[in-house]
């Protein structure tokens, strides 16, 4: 199997999510516990704990909680024999869990990294007042095109926020303009616009004026040579400079998530017959499903039963 490790982001986080394999692997309590020490946060309690489900979807409990889950699936496969991808990639906040999976950041860092860059997303837009709605059925260029002329007449934010395949696009700004230019999609055609579970407009230049001091953070980390290639949100391609890496890192705060090229390039350019998702849920199992068309076959480990069906690939 030749195949790239997919790491989710923000949305795909959920009251229980991996209890079926907490109950079977130890890593992923551990790592929970490891990540609530860090940061002096109880990560565990915010995804089992019922009276934690508002809690879980703010950006600054999310974006810890969702790197710790995902950095734990990934350990659960290594302790089972998993074999190595050729290259990864993250979807938005995913991408620190790719570069922890690659040994490219350390999960110490990795994790005070996500809390101060949640902190400063959340700070940088008041409550209420940014939202983000994926579009269903709409290609692209038009959705670009009903938001340029939604941002004209009403003078707020609407953004491409991510490409994240050829039938889904997902919109980013200020909450009534996003409204506005969501519905102008449906009366255009789209099949659905659904709003997503955040609390802040990820990917959209209202996230602009917080890049520089994500930037200013991410220098006093210690960057390493990962031994896996990252293909990053920005452009889809990976970068060998630590520099390199700040920048892109940094851009992908306000810039889109370009998901749709990235796995187009782990097909084309480096030749996966295989994708894996690690971490709760299936968002991009299910994305991946509407760019690659079955050319190459999608998999995901959210449970016991998804694990043990990847493992029996892995040759």
């Amino acid at each position: 199997m030749r195949f790239a490790a997919v790491f989710p982001g923000q949305g795909s986080q959920t009251i229980g999510m991996l209890d079926d394999l907490a109950k079977n692997h130890r890593e992923i309590e551990h790592t929970f516990q490891e990540g609530s020490d860090i940061i002096r946060k109880d990560l565990w309690k915010l995804i089992t704990e019922e009276s934690s489900r508002s809690s879980l979807n703010q950006t600054d409990n999310t974006q810890p909680v969702m790197l710790a889950a995902c950095v734990a699936v990934w350990r659960v496969w290594l302790s089972c024999g998993g074999c190595l991808p050729i290259g990864m990639a993250g979807h938005s906040l995913g991408e620190y869990a790719a570069l922890v999976a690659s040994g490219s950041l350390s999960f110490d860092d990795a994790m005070l990294l996500v809390f101060e860059r949640a902190k400063l997303m959340q700070l940088s837009v008041p409550k209420g007042k940014g939202g983000m709605t994926a579009i269903i059925g709409l290609q692209s260029d038009d959705v670009i095109q009903i938001c340029n002329s939604v941002e004209d007449k009403n003078h707020g934010v609407v953004e491409i926020a991510n490409f994240n395949s050829l039938n889904q696009i997902v919109i980013s700004g200020n909450s009534n303009t996003v409204d506005i230019a969501a519905s102008i999609c449906i009366d255009e055609g789209a099949i659905r616009a659904i709003k997503l579970p955040v609390s802040v407009p990820s990917h959209c230049s209202l996230m602009e004026d917080i890049a520089e001091n994500f930037h200013d953070i991410l220098a006093k980390i210690e960057l390493y040579k990962g031994n896996l290639p990252i293909l990053h949100n920005v452009d889809a391609s990976s970068h060998d400079s630590k520099e390199s890496v700040r920048v892109v890192l940094s851009e992908q705060l306000y810039k889109p998530v370009r998901w749709v090229e990235t796995i187009l390039n782990f097909k084309n350019l480096h030749k996966v017959d295989t994708v894996i998702e690690f971490g709760p849920g299936k968002v991009l199992f299910n994305l991946n499903r509407g760019i690659n068309n079955k050319d190459i076959k999608n998999l995901y480990i959210c449970n016991q039963s998804s694990l043990e069906k990847s493992l029996k690939l892995c040759v």
